[in-house]
């Protein structure tokens, strides 16, 4: 747990925004240091991904992919801190009114200057209804100026508060104050796109090339279910720094598979750990096994607009009756904690409330699980019947199973088990398709809010429609205050508001856990997983 840090007053958050602007990063090597000849990254992605349009994407899998090909206006570091990207320092007076300074030598893959006018360009595209994206409730959560009345139809795209004073000045004004706004900007939304790409090629822009990035890697070639070849960019600013020449991602779906190519020396880093070999690969190979926090919480998501989980009895009955200590030691075995609310222990600044139900036994949540569903009206004559969706993979499936388990045991519900692939998956849940869905949520920003905001009513994300308006006061009135502690009060108090309503079934906090080869520098302990191939390197072996 980190630290709380409070920001006293908006001088010294400008202050400090100016200092961490001084700061960058990338492959640090020590000079002692001999690298391999060949510098190739070959990484398990778990899934195709759905998109490579930076404004279009949703994913995990897609994200890991973009981090490579763009930079945004700043970038995470290797402990998740903010550092500069394209943005060389940006200054603000009053956390409303920010002011960004682009990088004279920021390029685009063709040789082209990447401008504060791309970033305009951008910004207005990602928040377009016309672009669709599912993540243009970003631009409206830190109150940017009317992203909230283009979204809603009121207003035309151009009043967009975001503005290019001139070729390497970015102005962006918010409707209130927000502390935290720069944190949000090392996302996949707000990264630049190449309008004439875009206006050229249509929706083919995407594809090898056409596609012009502004990362350290650019796009050479995509065979579909089988792997995305990245090739050094050499017009990106920090070229010069970095070492990878090479980065291929393979959508491999299956943990063991990866597992396998990964001791067989195909694979340099897999995406996960399949959970029934983590115990014997942590003996056999200790050195290649790497777990470490991450900002992000597995849940089950209710659909709260359909019956009979409309009902707060049943969605109760099945959250208590779930064993999240079983899952997180027996099941899983890899560090992760049991979640008992939405917002995990290792978020910057926070500490999660112990809630009531949390601190019962699970004899004694059973208990109560039983109760509620039989007031709900379900029984051993009438048994609650439903259908639990989940995106093919082996890890969720067991979880999957052992969670249906344990309610056909406890409350003798009859669960379906129902797979589908990534792309799939996502539509599936977008529509509300669904009974029951296995989700979760990775921090965008090292901040409570990144998780909870998912579960406002007007949330882009939030698939199970759930809607309170004291929940969404509470988040509305975070945003404006500057005190750290002041503005986790209101993340407490929306977190018990959650637990009185379950709109969803917090199983476990994340951990990440994964093999990387040891001939693999530079590889980072981010808690929010943010991984980039400029800051890694290989080792002679």
């Amino acid at each position: 747990m980190q630290s709380k840090r409070t920001e006293k007053t908006t001088s010294i958050l400008a202050a400090t925004l100016l200092a961490m602007a001084a700061q960058t990063w990338a492959a640090e090597i020590p000079a002692d240091t001999r690298l391999a000849k060949v510098q190739q990254l070959i990484k398990g992605n778990g899934a195709e991904p759905a998109t490579l349009d930076p404004h279009k994407t949703e994913g995990v899998p897609e994200s890991n992919i973009l981090r490579d090909l763009f930079e945004g206006l700043v970038v995470s570091g290797p402990r998740g801190e903010i550092l500069p990207g394209v943005a060389e320092h940006w200054e603000t007076q009053d956390n409303q009114h920010y002011l960004f300074h682009l990088r004279a030598d920021a390029r685009w893959s063709n040789g082209e200057p990447v401008t504060a006018h791309d970033f305009e360009y951008s910004f207005k595209r990602a928040i377009d209804p016309n672009t669709a994206s599912p993540y243009s409730w970003y631009l409206e959560i830190p109150t940017i100026v009317n992203a909230g009345a283009i979204l809603k139809g009121e207003q035309d795209v151009d009043t967009l508060g975001v503005k290019a004073l001139d070729e390497r000045t970015l102005e962006i004004t918010l409707e209130q104050p927000v502390p935290y706004f720069v944190t949000m900007l090392a996302h996949t939304t707000t990264y630049p796109v190449n309008r004439r790409a875009i206006e050229r090629h249509g929706a083919e822009w995407t594809r090898p090339g056409n596609l012009i990035s502004n990362g350290a890697y650019t796009l050479s070639d995509w065979v579909v279910n089988e792997k995305i070849e990245l090739v050094r960019n050499p017009h990106y600013w920090n070229n010069d720094k970095t070492v990878l020449e090479r980065v291929s991602y393979l959508p491999i779906t299956s943990q063991n598979a990866a597992m396998n190519r990964f001791l067989a020396g195909e694979l340099d880093m897999t995406n996960e750990i399949p959970i029934e070999h983590f115990t014997r690969l942590k003996q056999e190979h200790p050195d290649k096994v790497r777990i470490t926090g991450y900002v992000g919480t597995y849940y089950y998501q209710f659909n709260t607009r359909k019956p009979p989980f409309d009902d707060v009895r049943v969605r109760k009955a099945l959250s208590y009756a779930i064993d999240r200590e079983v899952i997180a030691n027996l099941v899983l075995g890899q560090g992760q904690k049991p979640g008992y609310t939405m917002t995990p222990e290792i978020v910057d600044g926070f500490t999660p409330p112990r809630l009531a139900w949390a601190s019962w036994t699970q004899k004694e949540r059973n208990a109560r699980a039983r109760e509620l569903l039989t007031e709900a009206g379900f029984n051993k004559q009438n048994p609650l019947r439903f259908e639990l969706l989940y995106n093919t993979s082996e890890n969720h499936k067991k979880l999957a199973v052992a969670v249906a388990s344990m309610w056909k045991k406890q409350l003798e519900v009859e669960v379906e088990l129902v797979n589908q692939e990534w792309k799939t998956y996502l539509d599936t849940k977008t529509q509300g398709n669904f009974d029951v869905a296995r989700a979760g949520w990775i921090a965008d920003y090292n901040e409570a809010s990144s998780m909870l905001d998912l579960l406002q009513t007007t949330h882009g994300n939030n698939d199970g429609k759930y809607s309170n308006p004291a929940f969404d006061a509470l988040m509305n009135a975070s945003r404006s205050i500057v005190d750290t502690e002041k503005r986790n009060a209101q993340y407490t108090q929306a977190e018990e508001i959650l637990a009185e309503d379950m709109p969803i079934a917090p199983i476990y906090q994340y951990v990440t856990a994964r093999l990387v080869q040891q001939y693999v520098g530079g590889y980072p302990n981010n808690p929010l997983n943010n991984l980039y191939s400029k800051d890694m390197y290989i080792l002679e072996h």
